[in-house]
């Protein structure tokens, strides 16, 4: 197996961990569910559920990789970029739709799959780069860092409308409305 069709099989594992990450706080509903899985509809909620598919999937890669000998560079660097660059690739693509339109599963669906598949180009690209060990150690720390401040705007939304659940009507984990 190469990187290519690798990469290729993380986008459709990607995929479907980002359906199966949408219902884990549904099914186990804790602060450390809540960490990775969205609490809420909220437009906010379901970046990180992009994020942490991108996470999950690249702790997949990463055995993968290993195991079938397959030669790469960068890994938590392309892991990190990967994982942060799925967000502002969907946001683009989606917002200017959803205050347009509305909410559309299909929309959702379709934006989700393009946000997938750029990222991990991104991400080939970048273990195909020239290594470097140092932004492969920070990048480690920059997906802690991310996870932090995921949680903490989970508990600490900022009133804005991509933070607004309008399936509940209520903004982060908290049971407060408006």
């Amino acid at each position: 197996m190469n990187l290519k069709k690798i990469k290729i099989i993380s986008s459709i594992g990607i995929f479907i961990l980002a359906f199966i990450i949408h219902f884990v706080y549904e099914l186990i509903p804790c602060c450390i569910t809540a960490i990775f899985a969205p609490v809420n509809e909220s437009i906010w909620e379901h970046q990180k559920l992009l994020f942490t598919s991108v996470i999950f999937e690249g702790i997949i890669d990463y055995i993968i990789l290993n195991k079938s000998n397959v030669k790469y560079n960068n890994f938590f660097t392309s892991l990190f970029i990967s994982a942060i660059s799925i967000i502002p690739i969907f946001l683009i693509l989606y917002l200017p739709l959803y205050f347009k339109i509305g909410p559309k599963m299909y929309l959702n669906i379709g934006i989700m799959t393009i946000s997938i598949i750029i990222s991990q180009i991104i991400s080939y690209f970048i273990l195909k780069s020239k290594n470097s060990c140092l932004a492969n150690k920070i990048s480690i720390i920059l997906i802690i860092v991310c996870y932090i401040i995921l949680g903490y705007l989970t508990y600490n939304p900022i009133k804005n409308k991509i933070f607004f659940d309008t399936k509940d009507e209520k903004y982060g984990i908290n049971n407060y409305n408006i």
